[in-house]
């Protein structure tokens, strides 16, 4: 009796081996996606901190006004002691936590926190309700953006006829000449998709995380978002590409086969999200769904990446609307956009770096999309170098509607309990 108990005894023994090498790789893809990510974000907050530094140091210009004695590239912005007092705040609550104190049982009390069905339904559309009373003065203003005026002559003179003539934001010129024409005001569409929008990020965020309270949490961030909100009811700069776009990552998770649909009429409301073609891609890989569908829906998105080179070869455009090159100064200031262009939106800027960073920690404890949610603000930020660095385009404000929503998205996945399975970690 005592020689059969033995094997067992070893087995048992032996059993947490295979633990430590299944928890080796899904760490390493961890850091792969981090790594690039802080150091973007890093390179990216330099310039709220010190705000002419980028500029200053990259710009060919060398005119006299340049000088050291006039611009100093060191000078600290308003955001350099506040970003500094927040770093450190969180990295004492970090150590805390790790120290395993009260901080820590303070953590796991609100991570487990979840809402009922009808107080999540209560939430959003109180939600809802503040962004109406926010934003629904604005709908019988006319607008005074710069571009309004050509955006608005273009609508007018726009038809369906016109779709496949040439490329050009068809989709969304569909959008506005519906507000205009059929309801007679051009803004109510583009207030229509920013409350879609606002909707949109609750029920994504529910989705990838299981909680009714992350969704809510999510969409609480995004109406706080000061560049959110600003353009939220402008014609000229409506959020139809990027509520497209995330309605498409949306369905890769509830429904895959039709998911690139929604992609495609993005681009045909903004090509900027040709960029963010690889977090479609990361994202599907990254998913809990079974190994056969994930290799067909990235197989659908081959065919839609298929059919965009088609629509770029036939209609001669390489998207941008302007010629390809390489301005290193421009490529450099890029990354200064961000911090300028979203300078009112304190909470992403000051909470920027700690999110990542609180992302990469979730990541390697095996949460589910913090490392796809991490991969998205490293392509979204370099997304605005890139743009400026190989066209002569220029980073306007509302293209970081994006980072708003991801920012938020991202916010809602550190309330996560939705983790990866053993069996899932091992095949990473």
């Amino acid at each position: 009796m005592a020689d059969k108990k033995k094997p067992n005894l070893e087995r048992k023994r032996e059993e947490p081996k295979p633990k430590r090498i299944f928890s080796i790789r899904p760490h390493l893809l961890s850091w792969a996606v981090f790594i690039p990510t802080v150091v973007v974000v890093f390179i990216t907050l330099i310039s709220a901190v010190f705000p002419a530094l980028v500029i200053r140091t990259t710009s060919t210009f060398t005119a006299q006004v340049y000088s050291p004695d006039i611009i100093n590239a060191f000078q600290p912005g308003v955001f350099a002691t506040p970003l500094v007092i927040v770093n450190i705040i969180i990295l004492v609550i970090g150590i805390a936590y790790y120290k395993r104190s009260k901080c820590k049982e303070y953590i796991a009390k609100i991570k487990s926190f979840e809402i009922t069905k009808k107080q999540a339904i209560i939430g959003v559309i109180a939600i809802l309700a503040i962004f109406c009373v926010i934003t629904a003065g604005t709908l019988a203003k006319e607008e005074t953006w710069a571009d309004y005026a050509d955006v608005k002559a273009r609508v007018q003179s726009w038809d369906i006829s016109q779709f496949g003539k040439s490329f050009e934001p068809h989709f969304r010129y569909l959008l506005l000449s519906t507000s205009l024409n059929g309801l007679g005001n051009i803004r109510i569409v583009p207030f229509i998709i920013s409350a879609a929008l606002l909707l949109q990020t609750y029920f994504f965020t529910k989705k990838i995380t299981g909680k009714r309270i992350s969704g809510i949490v999510a969409m609480v961030f995004l109406l706080q978002s000061d560049i959110f909100v600003t353009y939220s009811t402008t014609a000229s700069y409506e959020n139809s590409w990027i509520l497209l776009y995330l309605f498409s990552l949306y369905m890769v998770l509830k429904f895959w086969p039709p998911s690139p649909m929604p992609y495609i009429l993005s681009l045909f409301s903004k090509p900027l999200t040709l960029a963010f073609f690889p977090m479609n891609i990361y994202f599907i890989a990254r998913s809990d769904l079974p190994k056969r569908t994930r290799i067909y829906s990235l197989l659908s998105y081959g065919v839609a990446g298929a059919i965009i080179a088609a629509v770029v070869s036939s209609w001669s455009t390489n998207l941008v609307g302007t010629k390809i090159y390489f301005g290193a100064s421009e490529f450099w200031q890029g990354f200064a956009a961000m911090a300028m262009q979203m300078r009112f939106d304190y909470v992403i800027v000051l909470f920027l770096l700690p999110l990542t960073v609180m992302l990469f920690f979730a990541s390697r404890r095996g949460v589910m999309h913090a490392d796809s949610i991490m991969f998205f603000i490293l392509v979204i930020l370099m997304a605005a170098p890139l743009l400026t660095g190989f066209t002569y385009q220029t980073n306007e404000p509302y293209r970081f509607v994006s980072v708003s929503v991801f920012f938020a998205v991202g916010v809602g996945v550190l309330l996560s309990n939705k983790t990866r399975k053993e069996h899932e970690l091992s095949s990473i």
